[in-house]
This record gives C-alpha cells, sequence and structure tokens, in this order.
C-alpha cells in the first residue's frame, strides 16, 4: 500500500545519495503528508505489514521521509504476538489485535478478512489522486460513530 512502483504510480521523490542505495522502496505520492496530516487530527498510525523487514528498517526509512509512527507490527511480530500457538492459520494481519480501527491496505483478500474478523477497512485503488481526502473521511466517519 505505501510502497509503490514509479511505473504504475506517482510516487515521492527518490532519497538523497546513499540513501537510495539502502532503501530502495519507493513511497506512494502523498504518505508523509497523509501520515503527518492523521497525526495532526489526533490518531494513532501504525504500519501493519506482512513482510518481514524489520522494524529498524521501517522506522529509518520513515524517518528519512520525516514520518514517525506510533507503532509497527512486521510479519515476525505478527508471527509471534497473533499466530503464536493457534493451530489454524489466522489472517496474515488482524488489526484489531491491536485495536487498530482503520486498517488501510490494496488487497482485496485482507480487505475482505476485515468483514469476517471483524475490523474496518479501507481499500485503495491502483492510482487513485483523491486517496489521502478518502482515507481521513473514512477514519473521521468511523470516529464519529465510535462517539457517544
Amino acid at each position: 500500500m505505501l510502497f509503490v512502483s514509479p511505473l504504475t504510480h506517482k510516487t515521492e521523490p527518490e532519497l538523497m545519495f546513499p540513501f537510495n542505495k539502502i532503501f530502495k522502496e519507493r513511497l506512494r505520492l502523498g504518505t508523509p503528508d497523509l501520515i503527518n496530516g492523521l497525526q495532526a487530527l489526533g490518531y494513532e498510525v501504525w504500519v501493519y505489514t506482512s513482510s518481514f523487514r524489520s522494524e529498524r528498517y521501517i522506522r529509518t526509512l520513515f524517518r528519512l521521509y520525516k514520518v514517525k509512527f506510533d507503532g509497527i507490527i512486521n510479519g515476525n511480530r505478527h508471527l509471534r504476538e497473533v499466530q503464536k500457538d493457534h493451530k489454524e492459520t489466522l489472517p496474515q494481519k488482524l488489526p484489531n489485535r491491536y485495536r487498530i480501527s482503520l486498517h488501510v491496505d490494496d488487497e482485496t483478500v485482507i480487505c475482505s478478512w476485515g468483514r469476517e474478523y471483524g475490523f474496518n477497512t479501507y481499500q485503495l485503488e491502483a492510482q487513485d489522486d483523491d486517496w489521502k481526502d478518502k482515507i481521513i473521511a473514512r477514519a473521521e466517519e468511523i470516529r464519529g460513530k465510535s462517539e457517544p
């Protein structure tokens, strides 16, 4: 969702040398603005990835884009804390286990698990110039439903 190909999506500028050699991924254009904007509105923002990139790698990459996350869950943490001793295989992401109120993803299967496992999702489309506004609107909608 956050990492995209510049061949198919508008992206943030490539990092300066030598960081662009260490961090080859490109961020979807507007990612830092969205995350910082959500935090300014009082939301916690977490990364929940099924990849096995280290938390340190993810934290450092985003700091270079002036983004700081409130929490990071990678594939290792998910296996350790969510899947742990369950005999049945659980979905690769269960954001409600971390009290995450909205999970944004580009994978249809992840978003369908939201309905089955009880978490709110927003599915990103391939290239959408209004994606940030739509996510903020969805977050505000969920926040409004949870307030008395």
